[in-house]
């Protein structure tokens, strides 16, 4: 009696860590290939594309994040600049994830207009490309570029001549202390 009922008890447990064992697949979010935290910089253009400065808020570089909105759906993703380094935002943009463009005109800055954001937001030239930049560590890693504009922008209306816009470009976080 005491092997059968130690049989059936190791049977049972040996059932229990099998099933214990089982994966469930986890699905990734709609937009996987845009979405990511990145390292950027920020760059003031002239009207002509030429460089004013390469780091016109001074502070080298910061971190936005790209992340998919509450629809889940592969043309639209958020755009934050989760930090409010430079002009806080946070706004939704269109997407074409077959070619990993992005961009929208006047969309709403979700911050609101403050003293520091825009109540609208305009980025055009919206690219990620895989692999296309190396990191501090010499490491292979996504690169993103927009070009971005604000309509309450304070720096432009007091120190920066009509018609500039800032770059922002950089590459995807990678975990590795080296590439901070």
């Amino acid at each position: 009696m005491k092997k059968t009922l130690y049989s059936i008890l190791m049977l049972v447990g040996v059932l229990v860590a099998f099933t214990s064992c089982e994966k469930e697949e986890i699905e990734n979010t709609a937009t996987v290939e845009t979405a990511g935290e990145w390292h950027i910089s920020v760059a003031a253009l002239d009207a002509d594309g030429e460089v004013l400065d390469p780091d016109v808020f001074g502070d080298g570089v910061y971190n936005i994040l790209t992340c998919n909105t509450a629809a889940n759906v592969s043309d639209k993703m958020f755009i934050i600049d989760e930090m409010c380094y430079y002009f806080p935002y946070q706004v939704e943009v269109k997407v074409d994830p077959a070619n990993l463009t992005f961009s929208t005109s006047d969309g709403e800055n979700l911050f609101g207009p403050s003293d520091y954001g825009g109540a609208t937001v305009s980025i055009t030239g919206g690219k990620i490309v895989k692999d296309g930049a190396m990191t501090p560590s010499g490491m292979k890693a996504d690169y993103i570029e927009y070009f971005v504009s604000f309509s309450d922008d304070y720096i432009l209306a007091n120190y920066l001549p009509a018609g500039t816009v800032y770059k922002v470009s950089g590459y995807r976080y990678t975990g590795f202390a080296a590439d901070e």
